[in-house]
């Protein structure tokens, strides 16, 4: 008796080790990116499991510390390395090593003071488990001023000099702090690879300022849709949604600076000018920053199959939407915040709340008279998908006080058009036909006068 219980308990001591190996396992890195920006810089690290993590900020020289538990080096981690580009205005270069059996050390030299966000995603779209780290400067250029300071330079050929940095109120609502980040206190670069010891450091707050001008600035805020871990579409050829959009806002802002109405000046806004990601929220928020006059998102659109075709232009709606297609097309560009990624813990629901549920009737029929002309001009050079302004509740179209539209350039998911749309030729048309339709809807609407203080 004793004899088979003795053989039991070693038995089920042995599948015990032997399991180990099989049920313990540490998650797998699966792919490494990082994407630069003036704005902020994000370094997103996917895995096959979801990924606990311990950060310390080091205040002098800048640096961010992360501990990913559970993890072994593998050569994914160590392409990160070789990533960083040296034209981030945020990352000065990054290293990697195995701070212990189970524990990867992650340290990002920063080039200037940051509030760094540290949040996970769960799996979503073609994305597996992903440990974001967002690298938001603390102090920023403000854009109002940035645009005015360009209108106020000599026309000599040279660049204006860049303002000096200021506390930026769009900062803070994008660099909002949810939770304290330990603070080492060594200060030697020896000490990164170490366990440090604790303490806290809050990001300090940034008061709204106010920004005056007597010259009055035509501001068009241009939303190329998606960027950075959100392609948008992709068509069948490859084509990125977000890369294509992007070319034709780059475009655009040409035409627009080098545009005047009634003698005042125009210039454009971007809300992302490079591959980044920008919530949809912000982007609303950058638009009421410059006090833009007009905001333009622009989109290549897709659809379930690849024959359907044209341009298309969509205003909010406040209520049903006009159409089942404009409705479905709302509810899939609404869900861009989910593929490219956002804090949640650092949102303010008060303020998302207050942005998004401001619209107003007046702004609306505005929208509909920008929209109008829009359509009208792009269906000169191209295919329309509807002879109307579609309305649906598109949450970037939600600014209070900003006619706002939509357009969809083409069908990304034809491949004639997807041909159509990475042609410069296309483009430049098109950019036209947008150009056209803002000087006459601005000839119809005069700018009036207003204060320019935020």
């Amino acid at each position: 008796m004793r004899a088979d219980r003795r053989r039991l308990v070693k038995a089920g001591f042995l599948a015990l080790s032997l399991g180990a190996s099989h049920m313990v396992r540490g998650a797998t890195m699966m792919a490494v990116r990082i994407w630069p920006a003036a704005d902020y810089s994000r370094v997103t690290l996917e895995s096959d499991k979801p990924l606990q993590t311990r950060q310390s900020f080091i205040a002098s020289p800048p640096r961010l510390a992360v501990d990913i538990e559970g993890m072994e080096l593998n050569p994914a981690l160590r392409e990160l390395v070789g990533k960083v580009q040296a034209t981030d205005p945020n990352i000065a270069g990054i290293r990697v090593g195995q701070f212990s059996p189970n524990v990867v050390r992650l340290v990002i030299d920063l080039k200037r003071p940051i509030a760094p966000q540290v949040f996970t995603l769960a799996p979503v779209a073609s994305y597996a488990n992903r440990l974001v780290l967002d690298l938001y400067p603390t102090q920023a250029v403000d854009p109002l001023e940035q645009l005015i300071q360009e209108r106020t330079a000599p026309t000599t050929g040279t660049l204006p000099t860049p303002p000096t940095p200021s506390a930026d109120p769009l900062g803070e609502l994008i660099a909002k702090q949810g939770q304290k980040l330990p603070l080492p206190v060594p200060s030697t670069r020896k000490q990164d690879f170490e366990p440090p010891p604790t303490a806290s450091m809050d990001r300090p707050d940034h008061p709204p300022r106010l920004i005056t001008t007597t010259d009055r600035l035509i501001v068009i805020a241009i939303d190329p849709g998606h960027g950075g871990e959100d392609p948008g579409a992709i068509g069948p050829g490859g084509t990125q949604e977000k890369d294509v959009v992007l070319k034709i806002a780059h475009l655009l802002r040409e035409r627009i600076n080098a545009a005047s109405v009634g003698g005042s000046p125009m210039r454009a806004y971007l809300t992302r000018d490079a591959d980044y990601f920008v919530p949809l929220q912000v982007r609303v928020q950058k638009g009421r920053r410059v006090q833009a006059d007009l905001f333009l998102s622009i989109h290549a659109d897709a659809f379930f199959t690849p024959e359907a075709s044209g341009a298309s232009v969509f205003a909010l709606s406040q209520g049903a939407a006009s159409s089942t297609a404009a409705r479905w097309m709302a509810q899939k560009e609404n869900k861009a915040d989910l593929i490219g990624g956002i804090n949640l813990g650092s949102q303010d629901a008060q303020v998302q709340h207050a942005l998004l549920d401001m619209s107003t009737t007046a702004q609306i029929k505005d929208s509909l008279q920008l929209g109008g002309h829009l359509l009208r001009q792009i269906g000169g050079v191209g295919r329309l998908h509807k002879p109307r302004v579609e309305q649906a509740g598109f949450a970037v179209l939600k600014a209070p006080d900003i006619p706002s539209v939509l357009v969809e350039t083409a069908f990304i998911s034809n491949p004639q058009e997807e041909e159509k749309l990475r042609s410069e030729t296309y483009q430049k048309q098109l950019t036209d036909a947008l150009m056209r339709g803002i000087l006459q809807y601005f000839s119809r609407n005069p700018p009036l006068a207003r204060n320019r203080s935020i």
